[in-house]
């Protein structure tokens, strides 16, 4: 066992050292070999890149063009037409044949006769009187009875001819002209045909002694052949493929024409009042932004129709709730005037009371007239900020000292916990003003007595965030928001010692809104804290 291990061992060490080299070369030609195919690879792929990059871009226009979406689908049917035309055709294309007479054999033969003399008695070298010779010559070469035969001299003097050949002169020019003609007709595509006369074909012979032609008449013998031929198109093979190309684009264009349906379907139920109703987009082309712009459009319609229902319902309760806040006082004053009128009273100290009384009802009755002039004011949209840049904590402070003799009188305790750090805003700065006098009034008025107000002033991030404190009843979560709303009051039978207006808050919302800022009311554990954030950029 360890002498097999120490044999291993060897072998595998004296194995390994010469095949070091091979295994070098072979790591280094599969280097060269990836390095090789990655340098001839590269112009392909760059190539590949441009042909994917003009892909993607064509389809991104495509599908974002209806019009060329068109274009594309008409040319694939019609593609796939014509590959269906060329099925079709070579299928009902059927083969044809007629007959005709071929008269170019029999031609070719009498030239190749003509020839053939004609060249023979040249390779002789005889004279031309050598009448025997060339009588055999002749009679060997006439296999057919209907050719003539003749030898004739340059003056057309017809000197050898077969026996079924009666001329004894030729017109040569007439001959070489009819010859002629005829070749010219021939290579034209014109067959031979028997009104055009005998066929005439020479040869020129040169004899020992002089010169003449062979020349060859007769009447080609025509063979009936019967050829073949297949129809180029077929009229039902086109009529197919125009089926096929309106079922095809049909089918192709179906998806389209269903959506159109369907944004048509969906514009007839928001006609009809579903203003809840949305059409799905599909795509990216002018279908979808239709799509998308009907949605749109259907939104804003409701929330404009659901506006001037919460207005229409608004202004019910606005009527309701001035008419009850206005003829309160209203009433105490004209019955303390009557009584002043009547005279019911016993002496002029008390005269001058019920005169204080309706004076101190008609000072509230202008600060509710007032209160609701300026909330109509603020609420419209064409009100204007007189926007300046102001020390936020400075107004704090002033606003805190101005109300320190209420503080005094309602037997409340003010804590500040203001940034020392200047805060600057860009706002309107008597607004603003107005905004925090409401909340500070808003604390003192619902504030248990004796109490205490938190004041405090930070800043987080990028906002000035104020906030103000005070102990009294828990208002309800489902609340928080609606003390907000004009003519909202916590105390539904709207007395006027247990609150103000219930215009306040909605005034300071208004305010913080026309400043791009944020305002809301938290309530835990009898403690009311209300929270002003506002951009300090």
């Amino acid at each position: 066992m360890i002498l097999k291990r120490i044999f291993k061992g060897i072998f595998g060490g004296l194995w390994r050292f010469f095949t070091k080299p091979f295994r070098w070369l072979w790591k280094l030609f599969i280097r060269i070999v990836r390095g090789l195919w990655a340098f001839c690879a590269k112009p392909f792929k760059v190539v590949k890149d441009k042909v994917l990059d003009l892909y993607y871009n064509l389809k991104g226009k495509v599908n974002q063009n209806i019009r060329w979406e068109l274009i594309v689908i008409f040319g694939i049917c019609l593609s796939l037409s014509f590959i269906f035309f060329t099925l079709t055709n070579s299928f009902f294309s059927k083969p044809r044949s007629y007959s005709e007479i071929n008269y170019q054999n029999s031609i070719r033969q009498m030239s190749n006769v003509a020839l053939e003399i004609g060249y023979n008695l040249d390779n002789k070298k005889i004279s031309i009187k050598d009448s025997k010779t060339i009588s055999e010559v002749l009679n060997n070469h006439n296999d057919d009875s209907s050719n003539k035969i003749l030898i004739v001299d340059e003056s057309g003097k017809v000197i050898y001819k077969t026996n079924n050949a009666e001329e004894t002169h030729l017109d040569m020019h007439a001959v070489i002209r009819n010859a002629m003609s005829f070749k010219n007709g021939y290579d034209q595509g014109r067959d031979y045909d028997s009104s055009m006369g005998e066929f005439i074909t020479f040869y020129p012979v040169g004899f020992s002694d002089s010169r003449a032609y062979v020349v060859l008449k007769g009447s080609p013998r025509g063979d009936i052949e019967t050829k073949y031929y297949t129809q180029q198109r077929s009229f039902f093979a086109l009529v197919l493929s125009v089926i096929f190309f309106i079922v095809i684009f049909y089918f192709i264009t179906g998806r389209k024409v269903r959506y159109i349906q369907e944004i048509a379907l969906g514009v007839m139920y928001i006609a009809k009042g579903q203003l809840n109703f949305r059409i799905d987009q599909k795509g990216e082309d002018e279908l979808a932004n239709l799509a998308q712009n009907i949605n749109f459009m259907t939104g804003e319609l409701r929330d404009k129709i659901e506006k001037e229902r919460e207005l229409e319902k608004t202004k019910g309760e606005l009527i309701t709730n001035v008419s009850h806040d206005l003829r309160t006082p209203l009433t105490s004053i004209l019955g303390y005037l009557n009584l002043i009128k009547d005279s019911k009273y016993s002496d002029k100290e008390e005269m001058m009371e019920y005169i204080d009384i309706a004076y101190n009802k008609s000072e509230k009755l202008k600060i509710l007239i007032d209160e609701l002039f300026e909330y109509t004011k603020i609420t419209s949209d064409g009100i204007k900020l007189n926007l300046t840049e102001i020390a936020l904590t400075e107004l704090i402070e002033q606003l805190t000292e101005e109300f320190v003799p209420i503080f005094e009188e309602n037997k409340i305790n003010v804590t500040k916990d203001l940034l020392k750090e200047s805060i600057k805003v860009t706002a309107d700065g008597d607004k603003l003003a107005r905004v925090f006098e409401n909340l500070i009034v808003n604390a003192i008025r619902y504030s248990y007595k004796p109490g205490d107000i938190r004041i405090t002033l930070d800043k987080v991030e990028d906002y000035a965030l104020f906030s103000i404190s005070n102990r009294g009843d828990n208002i309800k979560e489902e609340d928080l928001d609606k003390i907000f709303e004009r003519f909202y009051r916590l105390e539904k039978s709207r007395a006027e010692i247990t609150g103000g207006s219930g215009l306040g808050l909605a005034i300071s919302k208004s305010i913080i809104n026309l400043h791009g800022g944020e305002i809301w009311a938290e309530s835990k554990d009898n403690i009311i804290t209300f929270f002003v954030k506002i951009s300090t950029k």
